[in-house]
């Protein structure tokens, strides 16, 4: 199922994803935030358990905000997980 995520206090400002019925991870885009960066996490993140990636970039910050992208996504994740 297709899901989409508005990002609070990060560069990016949405999260396109899909989780599949067995909890995997695919088609993962930023929109905003760092180009490359963003491009490299969908490709890192792509296939895997959607759980396992929240799990571990949760609490990722950047900066000095408190937050990041990572952490977003990790939000994005939970908030369809949770459902």
């Amino acid at each position: 199922m297709d899901y989409q995520y508005r990002t609070k206090g990060t560069c990016s400002q949405l999260i396109d994803f899909s989780i599949d019925e067995n909890g995997k991870l695919h088609n993962v885009k930023f929109t905003g935030g760092c180009n490359g960066n963003l491009k490299g996490i969908g490709k890192l993140v792509e296939g895997e358990d959607a759980l396992a990636v929240a799990n571990k970039v949760a609490g990722t910050t950047c900066g000095f905000k408190q937050t990041s992208c990572p952490d977003q996504l990790a939000k994005a994740i939970l908030s369809v997980l949770e459902k």
